[in-house]
Parts: C-alpha cells; structure tokens; sequence
C-alpha cells in the first residue's frame, strides 16, 4: 500500500522498558562484544522482520496496549494499524477523529506528521508535528488517551513552535523519560539540527523553570527524526540523516551517536561528536530496502525493536513498515 508523503523528513521511544526472558539475554550474552560486530557489523543491512497485511506507513511510532499493538504514522489525521502479534498488520484508521482548530495557523492542509506514542504511568502520550513542506513555520502538539488506540486521542494544545525567523524547526517530537523521572523533548530537522528542551511531567508541557535549549546534533546534508534511548550508562540518540519522501530517491538512513547526558555531547565510535557531522550508520539503503528512517525504538518482551520506514524498491518505492531487533551487546546498537 502506498502512503502520500507530504513533508521533509521525520524522526524514539518508549521508555516503558519490558523484561527481557531467559532466552533472549541467554542470546544477548551470546552475541556480545565482538561476536556481535562479527555477526552484524554498524552500519550493514539487515533486512526487517517479516510483517504482513496493511504495512504502508511513514514516520511509524509504535506501542504495546492492552489489546495487542498500535502503530501510529504521518498524514491522514495520523495513520493507525494496528496487530495482536508485531507481525500482522490491519488499518486502523487514524488518531484522531478530527483536525485540531489551532492546526491551521501551522498546517493549510491540517496534516500531521511524525507521531511519538509511549505510555506513562497509565497515559498514553502522543506528540505530533503540524507544519507544510519546507517551512519552518510548524508547531508540536501533544495529545493524550486512556487506551492507547486509534480514535481515542484527546488533543491538549500547542507544546512548543518556531517561525519563518528561527534558526531551528519544531517537528519531530521524541519523548524521553529518565531514570530520575526528568521528561525531555527531543526534536527537530534541517536548519540547525537536533535540539531538546525539558518538560513539565506534571503536564508535559514544556517545563517554565528550565527552558534552557540544547543543541544535539547538527548534518550538512539533512538530518531529523531523533530517538533517545538509555541503555547501560549511555544516552543513544538515533537520527535519520539524509533526505526522505523521494521514494527510491530518497537518501535516508539511520546513525547514531551516544552521552554519558542525556543533553550531550553526543559522538560517534570514531568519537566524532554529532554537531560536527558525526554519526555511525545503524542502516542505510541495500537493494529493496531504499532510504531507512523516520524511526522510533520499541522496548517490548524481546528486547528493543527500532521501528522504521522504507521506501519498496520492489513496489514503486512506497513506504513500508521496518523492523529489527536492536542487539546492545557491543556497546553500540546493531541490527540483525
């Protein structure tokens, strides 16, 4: 299935991490250290997991509910699907019943993009973007449910916005949620990079007593789409760098720095830090799978799963949903 792209580029988390069973850190011991680069090393292709039925999406961000799994994606009122198993994939309609009316001051078409679902202490959270192509005129929203599911999304207003004048743009929201219960607001494209601010758990909003503005990561050819994840005693921070919504045109792939602070400096393995162009490929293109980005990480039962677009080399380069396990065991994320 074909997703209308409407936008430039996008954006992890789900901070709610699962158990890991026996058998999967039995494996994870298995493959660490320098077995695991032998196996799978940075930056090689690794093809997704296998997932059937409605799989065309872009911008995906997924998370675990009470009925099985949701999937949230841009356009349309923010695409949904969702599937009992991680594998099966039905339409879902979207998150939204309705457009925002505060949507059109950053939106003509009221199209958001680049959904971040996670789940907190029983509220599921969702942070959009709405902006046109190209503009940095755009907004965050937040919205927030009691299940999880496509529909039930109450919108909650504007969390933070730029202008034609900013040197920066607000789109491709990331939730972080520290071990010490800080909330950060990972985000941004092009321009000036990747930056983050501090929000106000109680509301999540954006915090009034620290408003300080951080600056991540920074790329010449594009870069957008963070995902912050913990792992160890390191802050990773994925980012599509490149350009998406080309279809196999599209240049896309997914790199990686990592902090001993969730606010930086983030480098990469050859310690090259990420506002100076740094970054180690996780994926890049390899035959079908053209232009991997937009992505998120999914801590579920079999350890974390960074969720993905890809333009179809092999289907008129439609977007479709990418899925990889994530093996920690080298320090560095590697997927196979």
């Amino acid at each position: 299935m074909s997703t209308t792209v409407t936008r430039r580029g996008r954006r992890l988390s789900s901070p709610t991490r699962r158990p890991r069973n026996a058998l999967v850190t039995g494996l994870a011991g298995l493959l660490s250290g320098a077995a695991a680069l032998l196996l799978w090393p940075a930056g090689a292709q690794a093809e997704p997991l296998p997932v059937t039925g409605d799989t065309g999406i872009h911008d995906p961000s997924m998370v675990r509910t009470d009925e099985g799994y949701a999937l949230y994606g841009s356009n349309n009122l923010l695409d949904a699907r969702t599937s009992p198993d991680r594998s099966a994939w039905s339409s879902a309609g979207s998150a939204f019943a309705a457009p925002a009316d505060w949507w059109s001051e950053y939106s003509p078409e009221q199209s958001p993009w680049a959904p971040d679902v996670s789940v907190h202490d029983g509220t599921y959270y969702m942070y959009y973007a709405v902006s046109s192509f190209g503009s940095n005129t755009s907004a965050i929203g937040l919205a927030t449910s009691d299940t999880g599911l496509p529909g039930s999304f109450t919108d909650r207003g504007e969390v933070y916005s730029t202008s034609s004048g900013s040197d920066h743009n607000a789109i491709d929201p990331n939730l972080f949620v520290d071990d010490d219960g800080t909330w950060w607001m990972a985000f941004g494209s092009w321009w000036t990079g990747i930056k983050m601010f501090e929000l106000d758990p109680a509301t999540g909003m954006r915090s009034t007593e620290n408003d300080e503005l951080h600056s991540l990561a920074s790329a010449d050819g594009g870069i957008e789409g963070p995902a912050l994840v913990k792992e160890g005693d390191y802050y990773y921070l994925f980012a599509s760098y490149g350009v998406c919504c080309q279809g196999t045109d599209s240049t896309y792939s997914i790199r990686v720095g990592r902090s001993e602070s969730p606010t930086g400096p983030f480098v990469d393995q050859n310690g090259t830090d990420l506002m100076s162009g740094g970054g180690t490929t996780v994926l890049a293109s390899e035959g079908r799978f053209v232009g991997p980005g937009g992505q998120s990480v999914l801590s579920d039962d079999d350890g974390d799963v960074l969720v993905y677009h890809y333009y179809d080399g092999e289907d008129n380069g439609a977007p479709k949903l990418g899925l990889n396990v994530i093996d920690w065991g080298s320090g560095w994320p590697v997927v196979g």
